[in-house]
């Protein structure tokens, strides 16, 4: 990774000359600072959100910009911040005054002042996050890299600016996105910044849920989660936010007998997630498909370590934490909560003796969501042992043919009966009651179990003989 003191090529975007004409105009040094600046020299492609510092008013500057674009795009002011913000070629571009930051020991939102920008350098979370180039003509793409954070990019180093307690403290939010950076860009951490982030952790109190969320899901949503993880675990944080994961680390031994650590499985399961879903909430799913297993963990003489019940109770703790965590409470919890409560269902079903009814079951209870559970399943084969690992392999392979089969054939698949509860109604000249709700889970039944098929006129014939045990008579 060659380094040019000057970088104007990045700047080849139309916007760039417009915002120099503008900063020129105005008599304002300008310039692009950060993510963009970062994502160009490690050409990781276009930066859609930009952030320019003027040493002057940012707000004057997005507004002679505005002026100067052809559609003369709306600029949004945030006085309380001095800042604004447009967007334009379908970019949002952030104007901010360069300044000087002062914190107090209860709050993450600084007491601000106008600056230099070095002074607005030095603010910066990290020294990668610190290059800027100039957009002035005089100078344009420009390179100002007072603390060596392009050696750290080439490195793959991530590192504060100044004291790392001084920046941790001051915004605790930069302790996980540290951790989120270095997960994105396979980055280590340098020593003595991660220190400081385990001697810092009880400041995260400090930082709403929703800023903590939203570090965690672009975790979540990176190549490989678990590095994320293990640093969150290793530095203390996770315990703050995900006790339920953390209580799954450690191995326990009775009598010479052991289990697998439970919370480096979950890690290796979300990693081998990842490489076959971007699916947030399925992701998700896998990070707390084993909750269950700490508060159900029991050691019996005869059999050794048991969970049971850990699918049942996992599924009923995904809300608390959803909850807690400020994590939506709708149908995305729920389809979290519904992976979690059957992760271990196929599993029973690979079995050569299963029956078609124990797979049509699986089918109905799933629902859309089969192949998300089956990718679940797969994704929770983290043996080393060769053999075992393409046994379980096949396993699931069998399983997968079991269901298509099943399902071309029975068509259970968000299931309607053949017979709706209105037709019952006029058959037997009822009005709405228990008798019509057992005549319809009976049906459903029947299907299920292989008893008649998923078709009307067996349908309907089980109704009238399933309504007559029941005490009605047909209506003429």
């Amino acid at each position: 990774m060659p380094k040019y003191h000057n970088y104007s090529k990045a700047l080849h975007h139309k916007i760039f000359s417009i915002i120099s004409e503008a900063a020129d105009e105005l008599s304002v040094d300008a310039y692009v600072i950060g993510g963009f600046v970062r994502d160009h020299i490690l050409d990781r492609g276009d930066h859609k959100d930009v952030d320019i510092v003027a040493v002057g008013s940012g707000i004057e500057l997005a507004k002679k910009v505005a002026e100067k674009l052809p559609n003369k795009p709306k600029v949004q002011v945030f006085k309380n911040f001095g800042t604004a913000m447009l967007r334009a070629y379908d970019m949002e571009i952030e104007f901010v005054g360069a300044r000087k930051e002062s914190y107090r020991q209860d709050s993450r939102k600084p007491i601000v002042e106008d600056g230099t920008l070095e002074d607005d350098q030095n603010r910066r979370d990290f020294t990668i996050n610190a290059l800027a180039l100039k957009l002035n003509k005089d100078g344009f793409g420009d390179l100002l890299d007072p603390f060596d954070g392009y050696e750290d990019l080439k490195n793959k180093i991530i590192k504060t600016p100044l004291d790392p307690d001084i920046t941790y403290s001051d915004d605790p939010l930069r302790m996980y996105r540290g951790i989120r950076f270095a997960t994105q860009l396979n980055f280590i951490i340098e020593t003595e910044s991660l220190k400081a982030i385990r001697r810092n952790r009880d400041r995260i109190k400090i930082i709403s849920k929703e800023r903590i969320l939203d570090e965690l899901n672009k975790i979540m949503l990176s190549d490989k989660p678990s590095k994320g993880f293990a640093l969150l675990y290793k530095t203390g944080l996770l315990n703050k936010i995900l006790p339920e994961l953390t209580a799954l680390q450690g191995i326990d031994e009775v009598e010479g007998q052991t289990h697998k650590d439970n919370f480096w499985h979950t890690l290796e399961v979300v990693d081998n997630i990842a490489k076959n879903t971007d699916d947030l909430w399925l992701r998700w799913a896998a990070l707390l498909h084993d909750i269950g297993k700490a508060p159900t963990k029991k050691f019996h003489k005869k059999i050794g370590w048991t969970f049971h019940g850990h699918e049942f109770v996992g599924a009923k703790m995904v809300f608390k934490l959803f909850k807690r965590l400020r994590l939506p409470l709708n149908d995305k919890m729920k389809f979290v909560q519904k992976m979690v409560l059957m992760s271990s269902r196929p599993i029973v079903i690979a079995d050569d003796s299963v029956t078609d009814s124990a797979v049509r079951r699986l089918i109905f209870d799933a629902g859309d969501h089969i192949e998300d559970l089956m990718t679940l399943c797969e994704a929770d084969i983290t043996t080393k042992n060769p053999k075992r690992f393409k046994k379980y392999h096949n396993n699931f392979k069998l399983v997968r043919k079991k269901i298509q089969e099943v399902e071309e054939r029975d068509h259970v698949r968000n299931f309607q009966p053949p017979v709706s509860g209105e037709e019952i109604m006029e058959t037997f000249g009822i009005k709405p009651s228990r008798e019509v709700g057992l005549i319809k889970d009976a049906i459903k039944e029947a299907i299920l179990e292989g008893d008649i098929p998923n078709e009307y006129e067996p349908a309907r014939d089980f109704m009238i003989a399933k309504g007559e045990k029941l005490g009605l008579t047909k209506v003429e």
